[in-house]
C-alpha cells in the first residue's frame, strides 16, 4: 500500500499491511474463496456438474481423441526413426564390377521418313476416340531399340504421312533374377551394374542396327500426334525463317535473342525431330551443326544449360541416328566445359568461358546453385562411356560424393546453394523442391537407373529425400484437398509451389517402375492431379510461374492463388511431362485428355500467326495474355516432345527400359554389362 509523504520523511520506508478476517460462515458457509486444495476440489466439481451432459461429452470425447492420437504418433515417428537409420541396405548389396559396358539397347532409330508439310492454319480438331491403354512391360531381358519410322504410307485427309514402326520383338521368356531388400521393404532388382570407363580412350562404339530383325505390326500416327507435328513445324517455320541459327525466336518482332550464341534452339529440337519423323528439318539442321556450329567462341556460357540442352541433345541425337558428327561435337563442347571444376572444393563454377578455357563463378557470388552442379552428372557420365575418358564421369561423380556427406540437410532435403570454395552448403535452412533445388532430386534416381541399380548411395539420398518431402513439405488445399508440395525456410512452411515441381510425379512414377515403393505411385498421382488443377483453376487454362494454395476454406476461393508477379507462363514442359510418364505406366487415357487440352490452350493463347509460339506475362486475362515475345528453346526440345509421346500409342517409342531422359527432355540409354 502506498504511506504517503507523511510516513517517508518519518523515518526508513516501513511496509503497511492491512489484515482482514473472515468467520468460518462468512468465508466458506457464505461461498468466499479460501484457497484451499478441498475448497479448489469442489468448486471445479461445481462447475463440471454445472455442464450440461452433451458439454461433459464432447470435453471427454476429446481427451481421448488426442491421447489415442498422442500413441499413434510416438509409434510412427519411431518406426520411421528405425527406418531411416537402418543400415540393411548396405550389409545387403555388395558393388560388383563388372567390365565392357554397353548399351541397353545397341541399335538406333532408323531415319525418319518425311511426312508431307502443311503450313496451312493450325486446323479444327475433333477429340480423339481413346485408344487401348498401352500394355506396360517390366524388365524385359533382352532390351533392343526399336525403329519407329518404316516406308509405309498411310492415307488421310489432309496428306500422306509415315507409320509407326513397333520394336523389336522382346525375348518372351523372363530370365530368373534375383531381388535385394532395399529401402523401407522396397524390392529392387540388381541386374545391372556400373562401372567407370577405362582411362585408355577407345574406338566409339557404334549403335548397331536392327535392320533383318523381325518387327512387330507399325501402329499409325493418330490425330493428337498429328497436331503435335503440326505444332512443331509451326514453331520451326517462325525459328527458320527469323531465328537460324540463333538461340531463341522472339516471333512477335520476328528477330532473335542469343544467350550464348550457340544455335540453342536448333540443338535443342534435334531429337524432337528426329522422334516425330521430320526428315527434311531434321537433314536441314544437320547441315548446319555441320557447317556452322563452332564452338571456339569468346563466349561466356553455363555449365547447367549448356550440358543439359547442348550436350545432352548432341549426345541423344547421336544414339538416335548413329550419325557420328554429333558424337564429335558433344566432345568438342564436353571437353571446353571441364575448366568449370578446376576449383578448390571441386565443385564447379557457374560460368565457362569455352573460347578461353576459363571459369569462374557469378559476379555477385561465390556460390553455385545445388541443382545445377548435381544435374550435369547423366551427359557427362554417358560422354565417358562412348569416349573411353574416364575424366568427365570422374569429375561429375566426384560432386556426387562430396553432396552425399555434407550437413545441413533436413531428412534428405538440400539448400540450395552450395560453396564452391569451402564445398559446403550455404543460406541454411531454406528447402524446396522448385528452382534451384529440383533437378537435384531427379537425378539422384536417374543416375540410379542409368548406372544399371548398383549406386547404393544416389538411391538412398532419393528415398531418404522422399522421405523428407512427404515430413516437411506435403500440404492439402482447400476446398478441393489438393496435395500438394511447400516450401520451408527456417521452420515455416510456405503455401508455394513452382511449375517446375510437377516433374516430381512423372519422378516418382520412374521409381515406381523401377520397383521402388508403390506408394510413391499413390503420392505421383495426387500429385499430377493437384499440376492440372494449376492449369484447369485458370482462366486462360495454362499455369502461371508460380501458385499459392490456399490452407483455408473461403468463400468464393479456389484452391489456387496467383501473385501479380508469378502470372506468367513460359511454355514450360514439367506437367506434360508427367503426364507421359502417368500415361506410359497406368494406361489411364484421362493423363493423355488432360494433355489435350493443355496443348489446344497453347495454341489458343500462345500461337503467332506468322510462325512460333510465344510466352505470356497474364493467365488470368484470356482477352490479352500479354506475349512477352519469346519462344525458349525447351518448348521445341521438351513440351512438345513430351506432346507427342504422351500421345503415342506405342510404349517402345523411346522405351523407358532402354532409355533415362535428361532433364531437358533428351533421351540417353541405361547401360548393362557386357
Amino acid at each position: 500500500m502506498y504511506s504517503g509523504p507523511a510516513a517517508s520523511a518519518a523515518g526508513p520506508p516501513r511496509r503497511d499491511f492491512i489484515s482482514v478476517t473472515l468467520g468460518p460462515e462468512e468465508a466458506v458457509g457464505a461461498g468466499g474463496y479460501n484457497n484451499s486444495k478441498a475448497w479448489r476440489r469442489r468448486s471445479c466439481w461445481r462447475k463440471w456438474k454445472q455442464l450440461s451432459r452433451l458439454q461433459r461429452s464432447v470435453i471427454l470425447f476429446l481427451f481421448a481423441f488426442l491421447a489415442v492420437c498422442g500413441v499413434t504418433s510416438y509409434t510412427n515417428m519411431g518406426e520411421a526413426w528405425k527406418s531411416l537409420t537402418d543400415k540393411s541396405l548396405d550389409d545387403q548389396r555388395t558393388k560388383q564390377e563388372i567390365p565392357g559396358l554397353k548399351l541397353a539397347n545397341p541399335a538406333v532409330l532408323p531415319a525418319p521418313q518425311k511426312v508431307d508439310a502443311n503450313h496451312g492454319d493450325y486446323p479444327e480438331l475433333s477429340p480423339q476416340k481413346p485408344p487401348k491403354p498401352p500394355h506396360v512391360r517390366r524388365s524385359p531381358s533382352n532390351l533392343q531399340i526399336k525403329a519407329p519410322w518404316r516406308d509405309t504410307r498411310l492415307k488421310t485427309h489432309h496428306d500422306t504421312i509415315r507409320a509407326v514402326e513397333e520394336p523389336v520383338q522382346a525375348d518372351k521368356e523372363e530370365k530368373t533374377e534375383k531381388y535385394i531388400i532395399s529401402w523401407r521393404g522396397a524390392m529392387i532388382e540388381p541386374d545391372q551394374s556400373t562401372e567407370p570407363p577405362s582411362s585408355k580412350i577407345k574406338e566409339t562404339e557404334k549403335p548397331l542396327s536392327v535392320e533383318g530383325e523381325d518387327q512387330k505390326e507399325p501402329v499409325p500416327l493418330n490425330e493428337r500426334q498429328r497436331a503435335v507435328i503440326e505444332a512443331f513445324r509451326h514453331a520451326w517455320r517462325g525459328y527458320r525463317d527469323f531465328a537460324w541459327g540463333h538461340d531463341e525466336l522472339k516471333p512477335l518482332s520476328k528477330s532473335y535473342s542469343e544467350w550464348f550464341g550457340l544455335g540453342l534452339t536448333l540443338i535443342d529440337a534435334l531429337d524432337t525431330m528426329w522422334i516425330l519423323g521430320l526428315k527434311e528439318e531434321f537433314e536441314e539442321a544437320r547441315k548446319w551443326v555441320a557447317n556452322d556450329l563452332v564452338f571456339d567462341k569468346n563466349v561466356d556460357v553455363n555449365l547447367f544449360e549448356s550440358t543439359i540442352r547442348i550436350l545432352g541433345g548432341l549426345l541423344s541425337t547421336y544414339h538416335l541416328s548413329g550419325d557420328s558428327l554429333f558424337l564429335e561435337k558433344a566432345k568438342d563442347i564436353g571437353n571446353r566445359l571441364m575448366p568449370a571444376f578446376k576449383t578448390p572444393s571441386k565443385i564447379p563454377y557457374s560460368d565457362v568461358n569455352i573460347g578461353r578455357g576459363t571459369a569462374h563463378p557469378p559476379r555477385w557470388t561465390s556460390d553455385s546453385t545445388v541443382a545445377e552442379v548435381t544435374s550435369i552428372q547423366l551427359e557427362f557420365r554417358e560422354l565417358s562411356r562412348l569416349t573411353g575418358d574416364e575424366k568427365f564421369q570422374k569429375a561429375v561423380d566426384e560432386v556426387m560424393k562430396h553432396v552425399h556427406t555434407l550437413s545441413g540437410k533436413n531428412d534428405g532435403l538440400v539448400p540450395m546453394f552450395i560453396n564452391t570454395n569451402s564445398g559446403q552448403f550455404t543460406h541454411l535452412g531454406v528447402y524446396t523442391l522448385g528452382a534451384r533445388a529440383d533437378s537435384y532430386y531427379e537425378y539422384l534416381l536417374k543416375q540410379w537407373i542409368q548406372g544399371g541399380k548398383k549406386e547404393n548411395e544416389l538411391l538412398e539420398d532419393y528415398m531418404r529425400a522422399i522421405e523428407g518431402v512427404k515430413k516437411h513439405l506435403l500440404q492439402k488445399s482447400e476446398p478441393k484437398r489438393l496435395t500438394f508440395v511447400g516450401e520451408l525456410a527456417h521452420g515455416h512452411f510456405s503455401a508455394k509451389m513452382d511449375h517446375l515441381v510437377c516433374f516430381l510425379p512423372g519422378t516418382l512414377a520412374l521409381g515406381v517402375h523401377n520397383g521402388l515403393p508403390v506408394d510413391h505411385m499413390k503420392l505421383a498421382e495426387a500429385l499430377i492431379e493437384t499440376c492440372y488443377q494449376m492449369y484447369a483453376q485458370v482462366e486462360t487454362g495454362l499455369s502461371p510461374e508460380i501458385v499459392h494454395f490456399n490452407l483455408h476454406a473461403q468463400k468464393g476461393h479456389k484452391d489456387v492463388e496467383i501473385k501479380p508477379a508469378d502470372r506468367h507462363n513460359l511454355l514450360r514442359p514439367e506437367t506434360v511431362e508427367s503426364l507421359f510418364y502417368m500415361y506410359r505406366f497406368t494406361g489411364d487415357k484421362k493423363y493423355q485428355d488432360w494433355g489435350w487440352e493443355i496443348l489446344q490452350n497453347f495454341n489458343k493463347y500462345t500461337r503467332v500467326p506468322t510462325g512460333g509460339y510465344t510466352s505470356i506475362n497474364n493467365v488470368q486475362n484470356p482477352s490479352n495474355p500479354e506475349p512477352r515475345d519469346k519462344m525458349e528453346s525447351f518448348f521445341l526440345g521438351e513440351t512438345l516432345k513430351y506432346m507427342f509421346l504422351l500421345f503415342s500409342d506405342d510404349t517402345d517409342l523411346i522405351n523407358l527400359d532402354k532409355y533415362i531422359f535428361n532433364t531437358e527432355a533428351h533421351p540417353l540409354p541405361i547401360w548393362v554389362p557386357a
